[in-house]
């Protein structure tokens, strides 16, 4: 019983920190991505008004996508068990980075708001101090250095074939 406990909780464990992982690669990228929006005039109208909500209502947008990308998700999933594997998860992959990319900049737009929340205040360091150690564990794991060490031959390899 106890070697399927540990099993289950290292099987948690890797899908949650890949799970961190994407979004911690993608979460700058795809923000700046979002940011880049901004120079269009009504995309930078609407940014600011996002900016100036109240605490209540920024929680309210920041929230808004995890709702309205659920139904999408499990459209992916019954898509999965319909047998259409590609469909499901090219739908899936796509509500991960686009939700991705617009809850990370939404973040950075209602982040001073979201932080006059008590609650909020007292969580997010909490969350983040989390997080950090999570992938700080993962990036001492051998799997880890030795999935950097392949990249690093990888673009060595890659760069002396393109010149």
């Amino acid at each position: 019983m106890q070697i399927l406990r540990r099993f289950f909780q290292r099987l948690f464990f890797f899908l949650f920190a890949a799970l961190l992982l994407f979004e911690e690669w993608g979460w700058e990228p795809l923000a700046a991505f979002f940011a880049r929006l901004a120079r269009l005039p009504l995309w930078a109208a609407l940014e600011r008004r996002i900016a100036r909500l109240s605490p209540r209502s920024a929680l309210l947008v920041f929230g808004l996508p995890v709702l309205t990308l659920l139904p999408v998700k499990l459209l992916a999933l019954y898509l999965f068990g319909k047998g259409q594997t590609v469909l499901g998860l090219v739908l899936l992959l796509s509500a991960k980075i686009g939700g991705t990319a617009i809850m990370a900049r939404l973040f950075q737009l209602t982040q001073p708001a979201l932080m006059k929340l008590g609650w909020f205040a007292w969580c997010y360091p909490r969350w983040k101090a989390w997080k950090d150690a999570v992938l700080a564990e993962v990036r001492r794991s051998s799997v880890w250095r030795t999935a950097q060490i392949l990249k690093q031959s990888v673009k060595v390899w890659w760069q002396g074939r393109r010149h």
